[in-house]
């Protein structure tokens, strides 16, 4: 060990008159180890944020979405579908239909958007969350046992899955037979009138995501294009990759192996607004907390300047005794970070701690001061996400280290800068 080290070490332990240069160290440990526990929290709570909404948008949405551009539905959807299925990357695809309409059923009417899918292959894409009543088989196919339901009976109905929240808001119960208005008219001997037909709810799903289970209803591809008169063809193709931070690559593949009239867009295009937001709001988050670890590094120069005019006598005796510039700064250099390195090393375990066991930490505060973190009901999560990065973890040890490295510099200066003459005049 240096004497350097070792004398920086000593001034670190209080003596009877130094007890307030003790305090601000133990203050500036204190600010260091809450700042970089609170940054990781933080961060590691913003991460698992992103990567729920990310889970629960890419369960309903596709990777990737095929269409034509400008030139109305895809006719040749199956060669199409085999001429992706050889690009790499891609693991799976499933025809689509996009259409808007309205439900009606006796209690109102509301907005919704139609999604056909082909239950065949629809589901090696997308994932619809959670089936909370009834079943995603009977949109193909309504089994006897279920027609008895029915309240028109004898009536040939279709089967349609609806979401959660659009279920409790129009008063729809599984089994209820619903009327789906399209805005597409029909000329009959009467005029044009808008198409509509009449569907049986055989699934309520709820996908986690409020804007997905209040507007979305899904039919079976063929009950779909039977009702549109679309014939055998579709709004485009859903596509899955192997890699969703590909997505993008894998996209230009596609459209500049199909070329035109086809037209790609990826998972982050889509949903550019929202992330680019999040990405926003955690750097801002960053920042601001790192105003709490930029306050512990004033503490410490204060702190190390107060032991600078304690120990200018100790200084001048040093220099006396043949220690250069240097080796005094080292002394008050190697204090400062052995402050920042405890704080830190306090602190990353604090943070990475809590981030990994965030879940048993809000119940345990819930259970104790009796309210709740995130209510379901309002913000649509069933617990508190968490996901520590480790990349995010290095960068603020690392950032935190600097500042501490930095914060010595002008008290290692002017100690430094120490006249062993002047400072002995008077002993």
């Amino acid at each position: 060990m240096s004497y350097e080290l070792f004398i920086s070490r000593r001034y670190l332990r209080a003596k009877r008159k130094q007890v307030f240069v003790s305090v601000i160290t133990f203050i500036s440990v204190f600010g260091i180890f809450l700042g970089v526990a609170a940054l990781i929290i933080v961060l590691a709570v913003m991460n698992g944020f992103e990567e729920d909404l990310r889970t629960k948008i890419l369960g309903i949405k596709s990777h990737i979405e095929l269409t034509t551009d400008m030139t109305g539905p895809m006719k040749n959807y199956r060669e199409v579908r085999e001429k992706i299925a050889g690009i790499e990357g891609v693991v799976a695809s499933t025809p689509f239909i996009y259409s808007q309409a309205m439900i009606r059923n006796d209690n109102g009417v509301t907005g919704v958007v139609i999604r056909a899918l082909d239950t065949q292959s629809a589901f090696k894409v997308i994932n619809l969350g959670k089936v909370k009543e009834g079943s995603l088989e009977y949109l193909d196919k309504i089994p006897q046992e279920v027609s008895a339901h029915y309240k028109n009976e004898g009536a040939s109905l279709a089967g349609i899955v609806i979401g959660k929240e659009m279920a409790r808001n129009m008063g729809i119960f599984l089994y209820d037979t619903i009327t789906i208005i399209s805005p597409v008219s029909i000329a009959t001997p009467m005029g044009t009138v808008p198409r509509m037909g009449k569907f049986v709810v055989v699934g309520i799903f709820e996908s986690g995501f409020y804007e997905y289970d209040s507007t979305l209803a899904y039919l079976s591809l063929e009950n779909c294009q039977k009702f549109l008169q679309m014939g055998d063809t579709v709004t485009g193709i859903d596509i899955k990759v192997h890699d969703i931070y590909k997505a993008d690559v894998i996209a230009k593949n596609i459209q500049s192996k199909l070329g035109f009239p086809f037209w790609t867009q990826n998972w982050m295009q889509m949903n550019k607004n929202l992330f680019s937001a999040l990405k926003l709001e955690k750097r801002v988050m960053f920042i601001i907390l790192s105003l709490i670890v930029l306050v512990a590094a004033f503490n410490i120069i204060s702190a190390l300047i107060m032991i600078v005019m304690e120990k200018n006598k100790d200084i001048a005796i040093l220099k006396s005794m043949g220690a250069t510039s240097q080796s005094v700064m080292k002394i008050f250099i190697y204090q400062g970070m052995i402050i920042g390195v405890i704080g830190t090393l306090l602190g990353s375990i604090a943070g990475i701690s809590i981030a990994l066991n965030l879940q048993q930490v809000s119940q345990f505060v819930e259970k104790v001061f009796h309210f709740k973190f995130l209510p379901g009901d309002v913000y649509y999560l069933s617990e508190l996400p968490s996901k520590v990065n480790y990349g995010d973890v290095t960068i603020i040890v690392m950032g935190t280290l600097l500042i501490c490295l930095l914060s010595t510099i002008y008290p290692s200066l002017k100690a430094s800068r120490t006249d062993p003459a002047e400072a002995l005049r008077y002993e």
